[in-house]
């Protein structure tokens, strides 16, 4: 517990890392909330294929995106909504979260059948991207520009109902309740100055621990579908 209350204060703090992404500790926190809910089988056939925890390769994707043989993979990071909020795949349908989130689950679907280093870079997406797709600057959002600058504690029913539905569900969910970052801040606003960040961070802290918490528990429910 302890543990788990340092990671998502940390994320917390360093949320907007990287462009207003999660960064490292965020991605960390996302990692550990699953594996706490893994199942006992899911976690040891995962941990037979990737030889550690799940939260060593939390952030690889951001690491490798741009070596020359996973540039394909450096638009999956983030997905558009139309202006209903729902997960629009005319835009960029060669490369986004959504898409690279299902289109590994199918292939992981058969993991029996494929190479062990097939499964192993297909499990790094996995437990990247579900963090991503909750990231609220990674949901793009028609006419909308975009700006630079925990606590595990949901009952089982609680979790039951963050993880029902499908990846395109829970992208909507994420677009409907991510929307309200972009009326905290103002267009173009610089985020240079530490009472600006001051604003900004208070009334958006909120909003990055639900979707840190939200993140984990459904990376654990795709996880433990797969292998569990």
């Amino acid at each position: 517990m302890k543990k788990t209350l340092f990671l998502l204060s940390a994320a917390l703090i360093l949320c907007f890392d990287s462009a207003f992404g999660w960064g490292k500790m965020g991605h960390d926190a996302i990692a550990y909330i699953a594996e706490c809910h893994l199942t006992p089988k899911a976690k040891k056939t995962i941990e037979k294929y990737i030889g550690t925890s799940i939260v060593h390769y939390a952030s690889w994707m951001d690491a490798y995106r741009f070596e020359p043989q996973y540039a394909h993979t450096s638009l999956w990071h983030t997905a558009w909504v139309d202006d209903n909020d729902e997960y629009d795949p005319t835009r960029k349908p060669d490369g986004n979260a959504i898409k690279g989130i299902e289109d590994t689950m199918e292939l992981l679907r058969d993991y029996k059948s494929l190479d062990d280093s097939t499964v192993v870079v297909s499990i790094k997406y996995l437990v990247h991207l579900v963090g991503d797709m909750h990231c609220p600057t990674h949901v793009k959002y028609p006419g909308i520009k975009g700006f630079n600058i925990y606590v595990d504690r949901c009952t089982k029913r609680e979790i039951k109902a963050i993880t029902a539905g499908s990846v395109r569900d829970w992208f909507h969910d994420c677009a409907v309740y991510c929307r309200q970052i972009y009326v905290l801040a103002q267009p173009d606003q610089q985020f240079k100055s530490p009472d600006v960040w001051e604003d900004f961070l208070n009334p958006a802290l909120p909003i990055a621990e639900r979707q840190i918490l939200y993140a984990g528990y459904r990376l654990a429910h795709v996880l433990n579908e797969l292998f569990g």
